[in-house]
């Protein structure tokens, strides 16, 4: 099976995970899906929203991904101006 390199398609800005998720998530995984994010894998959003956040990379507006994993359901925001990025869990949102 081929795989694909993922390149990062805007910037981060500083990145920062809320206590509830740094406390229990494994780190590996939370760098898999924040790597996904950032390469433009926007997880498991509904259609509308993945074309949302591809317009927002067109527009600099703020850009929201979400994984739904064994350890739980993230989320991962881009502020707007990319001057930061929000790991958390889903209930913190």
């Amino acid at each position: 099976m081929p795989y694909r390199v993922l390149e990062p398609r805007f910037p981060l800005g500083e990145v920062f995970m809320t206590a509830v998720t740094a406390e229990g998530t494994d780190p590996d995984e939370i760098t898999k899906i924040l790597h996904r994010h950032h390469s433009g894998d926007w997880g498991d959003l509904e259609a509308g929203d993945k074309q949302a956040n591809e317009e927002a990379l067109t527009h600099g507006e703020r850009i929201l991904s979400r994984y739904d994993l064994e350890a739980g359901s993230f989320y991962i925001v881009t502020e707007a101006d990319r001057s930061m990025t929000t790991v958390m869990g889903v209930e913190e949102y």
